[in-house]
């Protein structure tokens, strides 16, 4: 197969649904109601946190955050996932495409680092909730917002720069309707020392999983340090929001992977619906279990 550097390649090409294209403008009224949900949910999770002053604490600025990250991966994936869907607009242009997977990748590390922090969070609470205040002052919490943005960006920014630089096969169709790493890739035909880079992103988000558990673990220790099973019971309850988040944000991350590295038939439909319920889910769901579950919020 001949292969073409970025400066010839015109346009890659994204699909929707194979076998559904006469059904796309109907799949796209569900689509947009899900980006809706998400993006109104997200924005007055920011706005009530903006305007209570009686909210105005680490835990909630952390909420913030990762309604700030909701938001951005919201904005990135649906433009696309909008033209190929209402009309029909399957080619994007190789910088377009390098920025938006910059950008749905840059979100997802924040929206991992978000998790942890919020995990060591609730550890604080239970663990030393005397100094609890002191140890998370909102300078701190600032200064550990703007690391964690500086660090999200630092991970991803050498994508763009190092897939602009190879060489890419004629036959340029991602399997799904954005742009991530793992399809770009498959379309490149020169050296792959970006895997290299992506492979230690891929390490971090999973180390940033390991500490979650590290901290519930200690947490879990804490709590069965209670006499009563009521106060156990009523402690764990305030950790159901962020585990939940964490599954939904994680499963399909992971399934993602193992589907890209160790099944030998992949199913493209599949495939295609964990990658849209990897970008979906997240941003639709956390301000709903957030809302529901936190009775300040609430």
């Amino acid at each position: 197969m001949s292969a073409l550097n970025n400066s010839e390649v015109q346009l890659f090409l994204r699909i929707g649904i194979p076998g559904l294209e006469h059904a796309h403008i109907w799949i796209s009224i569900p689509i947009c109601l899900i980006y809706l949900v998400a993006i109104i949910g997200n924005s007055t999770i920011l706005f009530i946190i903006k305007t209570e002053p009686s909210i105005h604490e680490p835990t909630y600025y952390f909420l913030a955050l990762s309604a700030i990250s909701d938001l951005g991966c919201s904005f990135s994936s649906l433009p696309t996932m909008l033209r190929i869907f209402l009309f029909n607009s399957m080619g994007i242009s190789p910088n377009v495409c390098f920025a938006q997977e910059f950008l749905i990748h840059g979100f997802t590390v924040m929206e991992s680092s978000v998790l942890l922090v919020m995990s060591l969070d609730h550890f604080l609470a239970f663990h030393n909730p005397l100094r609890y205040s002191s140890l998370l002052a909102s300078n701190r919490v600032a200064n550990m917002g703007l690391i964690l943005a500086t660090r999200s960006i630092l991970l991803v920014l050498p994508f763009p720069f190092t897939l602009r630089r190879l060489k890419y096969y004629q036959k340029n169709l991602f399997s799904h309707s954005n742009c991530l790493h793992q399809d770009t890739m498959k379309l490149a035909c020169s050296d792959n020392k970006i895997n290299v880079i992506y492979g230690f992103v891929a390490l971090c988000t999973m180390l940033d999983l390991a500490l979650i558990f590290l901290s519930y673990f200690l947490i879990l220790k804490t709590v069965l340090s209670i006499a009563s099973l009521a106060e156990r019971l009523k402690a764990l309850n305030t950790c159901v929001s962020h585990i939940c988040a964490v599954l939904v944000f994680y499963v399909p991350i992971i399934t993602l992977a193992a589907m890209h590295h160790f099944a030998k038939h992949k199913s493209l439909l599949v495939i295609i619906f964990v990658t849209d319920i990897f970008l979906l889910l997240p941003p639709v769901m956390n301000p709903i279990m957030y809302c529901a579950k936190t009775r300040q919020i609430w």
